[in-house]
């Protein structure tokens, strides 16, 4: 089985950064088959553009754009890709970097598809530092990873103890977002009061429902900004009430404008 060294991944990388124990690199997917392999540091892989399927031990997984994995160090798997144009953008953490910020490099073991909107949206916001050469954007990428394994940390260490209800709650915002949700009857679906679901959603989540939507919506717009002429259409297709809305909504995630986002995408 072949072991990838730090930096290596099959593709065409376009853009490759190394600072303080990190590698961050912006490759093209060029190979329709990739057999079992493992990567000799942990990291994460972020789908911006195209498909793929990814396959481990236990799952296998159906990555569209939007896609964040983690991958533990030497964890195998493999990948296939249509016959599509398919980016991904990685950020590989070596043991250097764990041990600069006293944190365990088998803190969190295995490999996860994660779906947690708030994970998503901190790994395009490291996606931005790296495209806006900032004097700054070393501290940023490391501030903002430490807030991705501090929010990772706590969803493994918590993930069995949680009741049903979140897990199912989580599952009907991430099939509904775009439509017009009800506290009433998602209380009902789920039988729980709406007082205790409007408590304890805050609880698991560290934020509130509607916050929650808004980061859904915001990243289905992120996936989909490249391949929409109109903001408006893209606004409504994303469940937003208008084009305004979106645009607040999504600055207000992302620092910067959509058009100001599509601008670095094409860098």
């Amino acid at each position: 089985m072949k072991n990838l060294h730090n930096g290596e991944f099959f593709g065409q990388t376009n853009e490759m950064l190394r600072f303080d124990g990190l590698t961050i690199t912006d490759t093209e997917y060029t190979h329709p088959y990739v057999d079992w392999h493992y990567h000799e540091n942990a990291y994460f892989t972020f789908l911006l553009q195209g498909n793929m399927t990814e396959g481990n031990k236990k799952e296998i997984y159906d990555c569209p754009a939007g896609t964040l994995l983690y991958h533990h160090w030497e964890d195998a798997h493999y990948n296939i890709k249509p016959d599509l144009f398919t980016r991904g953008f990685h950020l590989e953490v070596t043991e250097k970097w764990f041990e600069k910020f006293q944190l365990s490099k088998d803190c969190i073991e295995g490999s996860f598809n994660l779906k947690n909107p708030a994970l998503k949206l901190l790994m395009y916001r490291i996606f931005r530092e790296t495209k806006l050469n900032d004097p700054c954007f070393e501290l940023s990428v490391h501030e903002l990873l430490l807030n991705i394994f501090c929010e990772l940390s706590d969803k493994v260490q918590s993930y069995d103890k949680k009741p049903g209800w979140v897990r199912r709650i989580d599952e009907i915002l991430h099939e509904n977002f775009t439509e017009k949700l009800n506290l009433t009857d998602l209380s009902t679906t789920l039988d729980v009061h709406p007082v205790h679901l409007s408590r304890d959603f805050q609880k698991h989540f560290h934020c509130s429902m509607g916050e929650y939507v808004r980061k859904l919506k915001v990243n289905k717009s992120l996936t989909l900004l490249n391949t929409y002429p109109s903001l408006t259409e893209l606004a409504l297709d994303c469940g937003f009430a208008d084009q305004s809305h979106f645009i607040r909504s999504f600055k207000e995630h992302m620092g910067i404008t959509p058009l100001q986002y599509k601008k670095l995408l094409m860098k």
